[in-house]
């Protein structure tokens, strides 16, 4: 004699338990990755003359590119050297980061810092980057210094180019040295 015994699980799933988990498609630990240009058609590996661009390190890079709203997260943070045209150097650092892959946009979370080539420095808790347009911004507060008229710059919500050479700021207060020539 066999008995046998069916279920339906009726219970209705709601909050965190409804949420589906959603995995990375690869992960990357200690990532190096070095972006370069070449200006020129590449002819024979002999002859290629590239510029690097962008060095990005980071300890963990998780890629949801196979989602329908493709992005790679970096969640233990991540360092980027980018290059001006004359091949100086500027550091952004972050906690954590998402490259929006569909969008270009890229958000930096937790002790965003900016170090320009010539000395600039910015911070806040939050950025955004429009890779298209090459333009940073946040709504969130932000400390900028400018060693170039030596002053220092607080405030909520910001917006610049990338080089910060086009500042907008918003709701700002500071500090700037003003010299006896300068009244």
């Amino acid at each position: 004699m066999a008995m046998l015994f069916s279920c339906k699980d009726s219970y209705k799933r709601v909050g965190v338990e409804a949420t589906k988990l959603v995995y990375p498609q690869g992960v990357a630990n200690d990532l190096v990755f070095t972006y370069t240009e070449t200006k020129d058609p590449v002819k024979n590996k002999e002859e290629v003359t590239s510029k690097v661009l962008a060095v990005l390190t980071a300890p963990v890079r998780e890629d949801f590119n196979n989602l329908t709203f493709p992005k790679e997260v970096f969640p233990k943070g991540l360092q980027v050297e980018f290059f001006d045209d004359k091949n100086q150097k500027s550091i952004i650092t972050a906690d954590y980061g998402i490259s929006y892959s569909s969008t270009k946009l890229i958000s930096l979370r937790g002790n965003v810092v900016i170090h320009t080539h010539d000395g600039k420095q910015f911070k806040t808790p939050q950025l955004f980057y429009d890779q298209v347009n090459k333009w940073i911004f946040t709504q969130e507060k932000f400390e900028f210094i400018n060693p170039e008229d030596e002053s220092v710059m607080y405030g909520e919500g910001f917006d610049s180019d990338k080089d910060l050479k086009q500042v907008n700021a918003h709701k700002t207060t500071g500090l700037k040295t003003i010299k006896d020539e300068e009244i």
